[in-house]
């Protein structure tokens, strides 16, 4: 894409994160805390997308997300690009990918597991889309989940 071409602002340093569903744009942003930032945050949806249709992105100034942070954006959000950025160039890009385990992200459907009635983080099994409860072995689709 040529540079006069972008939709959204270059950032000097830090990462944007592409190819958001766009019904998920708001939901990334806030499990990934971006609202409580003090650095510049730009955020849009409904832009074109060749893959998706449209899409949502948000570019985060100064700020490089842990592996944790990205693990429960796979959860909301499968299959984003993330890209790091430095001196306004892409220094790396990476897929987002969910995890084997999810731990203390996903509420557990269950209301008689233990995770939703004692003080403790939720753990759960992951494969082909489908998240096992290490607790009570109850089962749900990732797309379907409600986060803690």
């Amino acid at each position: 894409m040529n540079k006069k071409e972008r939709l959204v602002a270059a950032i000097e340093q830090g990462t944007v994160i592409d190819h958001i569903p766009t019904d998920k744009t708001y939901q990334v942003a806030s499990l990934l805390g971006l609202f409580d930032l003090n650095t510049p945050v730009t955020i849009g949806f409904n832009y074109p997308s060749k893959k998706v249709g449209s899409k949502g992105i948000i570019k985060v100034s100064d700020k490089f997300f842990t592996d944790d942070e990205i693990s429960r954006l796979s959860v909301v959000a499968p299959n984003v690009i993330l890209s790091i950025i430095r001196d306004y160039e892409v220094v790396e890009k990476k897929t987002v990918e969910t995890p084997a385990e999810i731990r203390g992200i996903v509420k557990c459907n269950n209301p008689k597991c233990i995770t939703n009635n004692e003080p403790m983080k939720t753990l759960f099994h992951v494969e082909n889309g489908l998240l096992t409860c290490h607790y009570c072995e109850k089962e749900q689709d990732i797309n379907k989940v409600e986060l803690v």
